[in-house]
């Protein structure tokens, strides 16, 4: 006969249902997956319209800055994410990017579509793209048992590769029948997001008893936080460095391929070269844990990034800049997924809007000069040296992470707390 302990102890070591089998996860999961296809084609879209609608290069670049100009407000929006409701905070976000969108086809089909709304319009999605990604990132945690956040994550890093397949894929021959069908299609994916939310039963955090302060002692105790945590401070710090090149990679390959005389259509291939890759490395990514700690996992993708890197300057073909775009995109989920579950894990839920935008802050400054940085890099030197400029800083990146001694030693547990403030 089992004692009572015996019965506790078994019920402890039973395993936690399947991720598939997870009603509300598979409602928040999918809702978000056709949400990001849709988002995904009018990303592509919307500067296809822009230069139809003026024929200028300048203003499809201002409504992509007025895009992520509201980045800048990552810390105050972590801040109100932890303060409101997040299920509510998606709610109203993907209400107010649904009648944004629409705006757009309303306004082609009454010939009375301007540059102005669409500024508008690139400054509206990227204010909400803001709040919503917090609440999104910060309530994962508690529609997914602890244990299953590595499924969880590697399953975020699939949609992610699906959307950068599916997304541009639909957006050309869409506009090509008629110039409102990205929208809409982008509109309708919204809608499908409120009705998966909706339909959602789990509570998106743990109910808060703490007595609300001013917002800037809020914001700088996400802050603090997440400055005392080693791991996430240094890959914060590293990241800054990064993305001074990454966020480039696009127009380098864009500016090689076409100096090899490939086609648009080719240099789709190539974008979607990678995206198999991402969607092959996200099925594998939790496999990759059994042998790979954290650290080990960061480390090592570093330098396959910095070993890739130059390729994009000697392999110049069509075909073989295909096979880097898939490396990269095979490697970067075998980073991600241990890593954000790493830090989602250790971050207690009450400050988990205010430290994941404390983090995003720190590429969301050097995104966009990064950007700025690899095209004047391209305009005044040319390829080579741009790449060559990225490789340098991608082999201090991944010296820098080696060297340090907590990020490299770094391991997930499901058990492992967090230090307090």
């Amino acid at each position: 006969m089992s004692t009572l302990p015996d019965a506790a102890h078994k019920q402890e070591r039973k395993l936690p249902v399947s991720l598939w089998r997870q009603r509300d996860y598979l409602l928040f999961w999918s809702g978000q997956t056709i949400s990001s296809i849709g988002g995904n084609i009018s990303l592509v879209a919307f500067p296809l319209l822009l230069l139809t609608v003026t024929g200028s290069p300048l203003a499809a670049g201002i409504a992509g800055m007025l895009r992520r100009l509201p980045n800048l407000l990552y810390l105050v929006a972590g801040a109100l994410v932890d303060r409101w409701n997040r299920k509510y905070v998606m709610l109203v976000c993907d209400i107010g990017r649904a009648f944004s969108l629409f705006s757009i086809p309303l306004a082609l089909l009454l010939g009375h579509l301007t540059v102005w709304q669409l500024y508008i319009n690139a400054l509206i999605e990227g204010t909400l793209l803001v709040f919503f990604s917090i609440a999104h990132a910060s309530s994962l945690g508690q529609v997914v048992m602890k244990e299953q956040l590595p499924q969880a994550m590697a399953q975020e890093e699939v949609v992610e590769g699906v959307t950068n397949l599916l997304g541009p894929g639909l957006a050309g021959p869409l506009f090509a029948l008629a110039q409102m069908l990205p929208f809409v299609a982008d509109a309708i994916s919204y809608a499908a997001s409120i009705l998966t939310l909706l339909l959602i039963r789990t509570p998106f955090q743990t109910p808060c008893v703490q007595q609300r302060r001013r917002l800037l002692v809020e914001i700088r105790e996400g802050m603090v936080w997440m400055w005392r945590q080693p791991v996430i401070r240094m890959m914060n710090l590293t990241n800054v460095a990064a993305a001074l090149v990454t966020p480039g990679s696009t127009l380098v390959v864009i500016v090689v391929a076409q100096q090899h005389g490939a086609s648009d259509a080719i240099i789709g291939l190539i974008f979607a070269c990678g995206g198999v890759g991402a969607i092959l490395g996200s099925l594998l990514a939790p496999l990759t844990q059994r042998f790979l700690t954290v650290g080990w996992a960061i480390v090592l993708v570093r330098w396959l990034f910095a070993l890739l890197w130059p390729c994009y300057a000697l392999v110049g073909q069509p075909l073989l800049l295909g096979a880097v775009e898939f490396g990269i995109g095979f490697a970067d989920p075998l980073e991600d997924v241990p890593y954000f579950s790493y830090r989602l894990s250790i971050i207690p839920d009450e400050l988990r809007g205010r430290v994941i935008s404390a983090c995003r802050l720190f590429t969301a400054v050097s995104n966009p000069f990064g950007q700025f940085l690899t095209g004047l890099l391209l305009e005044w030197y040319g390829a080579t040296p741009a790449i060559l400029f990225g490789w340098i800083v991608m082999l201090l990146v991944a010296l820098a992470m080696t060297l340090y001694k907590p990020l490299r030693t770094a391991r997930y547990s499901h058990t492992m707390k967090s230090n307090a403030l």
